[in-house]
């Protein structure tokens, strides 16, 4: 059953960077596109000679590899990836023996996905894994951010800078938040209305015009009215403070 992507959400507000180590290109993007579509940040690998260097440059939140890849295998990177790192690794293979799982448990990895998979069940194990090693389910102070000159308070809900300072709704400021931690990448609508979906609220198209706006009319009070640009027909950006 195909999933609306309305009725899928990313568990938190964070925007979770996940590295996919598969040199299956086709089933790459395939899986690519559905966790994006869960307003995660998917990472690929450009070179299997030289994984560890990659890993290092992207610093995912998350590990996705195959057993069965170009030049030295999965659980030699995995190997590799756990002597420098704790990130969470889940291995995602057609091999069944149950050698190679155990293997991968004792390399240290946290999970293991057998090809062919549902997708309901990756990311749920997926989910589930960040749950547990980022323990975001917990109360934690949120830290302040500093934007275009201005300070983004996201336990207060405030915005300030020296025109001013004004407070935001938890849309407003989820919307602003997203935009921020991806500050010159394009979001797109439907990784914010993904995102929003929260309490079993559903957050339609015009209910993110209506609050998109609104940000925007609340930052203009405090000179920053043009700091969120709209990519028509992709969606939207946030500026760094030399490009406004």
């Amino acid at each position: 059953m195909k999933l609306n992507i309305c009725m899928m959400k990313n568990e938190v507000g964070f925007v979770f960077t996940i590295m996919l180590i598969e040199d299956d290109q086709t089933l790459f993007q395939e899986v690519k596109e559905r966790l994006t579509q869960w307003s995660y940040k998917v990472a690929g690998v450009t070179n299997f000679s030289n994984v560890l260097q990659e890993f290092t440059e992207i610093k995912p939140d998350l590990v996705i590899i195959d057993i069965q890849l170009p030049k030295f295998d999965g659980f030699h990177w995995c190997r590799m990836i756990r002597s420098h790192s704790n990130v969470p690794i889940i291995f995602l293979s057609s091999r069944d023996h149950p050698t190679d799982m155990v293997m991968s448990m004792q390399l240290g990895a946290d999970d293991f996905v057998q090809k062919p998979f549902h997708f309901d069940v990756l990311i749920a194990k997926i989910q589930a894994t960040l749950r547990r090693v980022y323990n975001y389910n917990t109360e934690q102070p949120l830290e302040l951010k500093t934007w275009c000159g201005a300070t983004i308070d996201f336990s207060k809900g405030t915005v300030s800078n020296g025109t001013g300072s004004i407070e935001l709704t938890k849309n407003e400021l989820f919307i602003l938040k997203l935009l921020v931690e991806r500050k010159n990448d394009i979001v797109t609508r439907d990784e914010l209305i993904t995102s929003l979906w929260d309490d079993e609220r559903f957050v339609s198209d015009n209910t993110l015009t209506v609050n998109i706006n609104r940000l925007r009319k609340r930052l203009a009070e405090i000179g920053l009215g043009g700091a969120i640009e709209t990519k028509v027909g992709q969606g939207y950006m946030a500026k760094e403070e030399s490009s406004i």
